[in-house]
């Protein structure tokens, strides 16, 4: 093993820290490193070549105020593989807030329980305002460049796939007309090449929709007028429409009015998706109403004949109230708890032609953050790789393989201690069926203090991983990640 620490950023987090979702499987990193010829159990597959991406919520100054684990800095870890072998790299997101705050040796914006009102900066981004764009959200590899987005809406950061190096900000973000920049999920079609954007604010028409193209130019952006500010947090795409929402859990406006952003479910307001032509304008929107509830993933969509399908996790409760019994912590995350929000895969159906809805739900397990097979995207598809949550927190305790078309699922638990991260499909060279292929992710053990990679063969992930690849140093939880074949990364690889 070849391991090198190439930076150290310097923090001003408290050394006896006893923060729940800055300490355990939570504590920030702040070494970067490169590391070659790591330590393998198992046999990595020779014809596994390309990148794994995934970033993480990493603070470096605690919140000014309360902290929420969705305030901390981005941090991108990779794990490259080639020929049997794995290198690892891991780097900070050089955001604007980062640099103005490590210049000040402080924190300088509030975290999202603050509300952004005592912030010591006014120029933050974000769709509240006031709020630090700290891009450690999503992560997506176009146009060979590995992209970095916030949940709130903000800037796009760019980073080489394979270095980390950082390359500035997106100019094509710079240039979207949305008042507050891009949200967290842009769709990449790899059919078409194209980059599927949105952006919302607390400003009419509230909300854009955009296209990039292959080459990296907004080639397309329209209005997505709506009732009032709203919180959407993803999209869908099929293969000649795109599909945003209206969801009935947003800001109180009368508490907006006063400059206050607190959201609440409205359970008598209908979901309403929009439906737009991938190139459409305004006037072509199409609304479809639907039970009402919370969508923070969908998890894809395509047309069958008259209909538009379109699969996502479908919010029970998306306003649980305080459990009884409860701790402070756990009632003050109780929003971002799966178990008690009770998301499940749920299907519905848009009518084209009658312009009707019909729902259905998909599984009877609670789970989340699903991803499929990205030649599957827009298209009819059988499996789903969904993640499920660790009660009374905001962690993945295990993996399903769900199987839309049976509803049959196969399960692999991480074990006591041991926490998962979104985890994407990588195809064989050649593959010959939906799921011939790899499903990638990091776990975070807390109890033996470190970090691998797994690889499961994804036809049969109950039989565990194939190989284990240890990491320098234990990493910090996340959410987001990527998967992206050498094939694509071009000069990169």
């Amino acid at each position: 093993m070849t391991h090198t620490i190439a930076n150290t950023v310097a923090s001003t987090l408290p050394s006896d820290d006893d923060h729940p979702y800055r300490t355990g499987a939570w504590q920030p990193n702040f070494r970067e490193w490169d590391a070659d010829e790591l330590h393998v159990e198992g046999e990595i597959p020779a014809d596994l070549e390309g990148v794994y991406l995934r970033n993480t919520e990493n603070p470096v100054h605690p919140s000014i105020g309360m902290y929420h684990p969705f305030d901390g800095d981005g941090m991108v870890h990779q794990v490259s593989f080639a020929g049997g072998h794995a290198s690892y790299h891991n780097r900070f997101v050089r955001t604007d807030g980062l640099r103005m705050e490590q210049e000040a040796g402080e924190p300088l914006w509030t975290g999202f329980y603050d509300l952004a009102q005592n912030s010591k900066r006014e120029d933050g981004w974000g769709a509240r305002g006031r709020m630090k764009d700290s891009s450690s959200t999503d992560i997506i590899v176009h146009n060979g460049v590995a992209l970095t987005s916030f949940w709130q809406c903000g800037d796009v950061y760019q980073l080489d796939p394979m270095t980390l190096e950082t390359r500035g900000k997106a100019a094509w973000a710079s240039q979207f007309p949305s008042p507050t920049g891009v949200s967290a999920h842009t769709k990449l079609d790899e059919h078409t090449g194209e980059l599927l954007i949105f952006g919302y604010s607390a400003t009419p028409p509230y909300m854009h929709y955009g296209v990039v193209s292959p080459t990296g130019e907004l080639v397309h952006s329209i209005e997505v007028p709506l009732p009032g500010p709203r919180l959407p947090h993803d999209m869908a795409f099929s293969e000649n429409y795109v599909i945003l929402n209206d969801l009935p859990l947003f800001w109180e406006p009368e508490l907006l009015a006063q400059g206050v952003h607190l959201p609440k479910f409205f359970p008598d307001v209908p979901t309403r998706l929009a439906v737009i032509p991938r190139r459409g304008s305004t006037a072509d929107i199409r609304w479809f109403e639907a039970d009402p509830t919370y969508v923070l993933h969908w998890i894809n969509a395509y047309e069958e004949g008259d209909e538009l399908v379109l699969d996502g996790f479908f919010q029970h409760d998306p306003a649980p109230g305080k459990k009884p019994g409860a701790t402070r912590n756990e009632s003050l995350y109780r929003n971002i708890d799966l178990n008690q929000i009770q998301a499940r895969p749920h299907r519905w159906r848009l009518n084209l032609v009658t312009g009707a809805t019909k729902e259905e739900s998909l599984s009877d397990r609670v789970m989340e953050f699903g991803m499929i097979n990205a030649a599957s995207a827009g298209m009819p598809y059988r499996y789903s790789y969904n993640m499920t949550g660790a009660p009374n927190w905001f962690l993945f305790d295990g993996l399903v393989k769900h199987d839309i078309q049976t509803g049959r699922e196969q399960h692999y638990s991480f074990g006591d201690g041991v926490f998962g991260s979104e985890t994407p499909f990588a195809a064989r060279p050649n593959a010959t069926a939906e799921d011939d292929g790899y499903l990638v992710t990091f776990t975070t053990d807390v109890a033996r203090d470190l970090s691998e990679c797994l690889i499961f063969d994804a036809s049969c992930i109950t039989e565990g991983p194939i190989a284990r690849v240890r990491l320098p140093e234990r990493i910090s939880s996340g959410t987001h990640s990527c998967w992206t074949p050498a094939a694509q990364l071009g000069g990169s690889w």
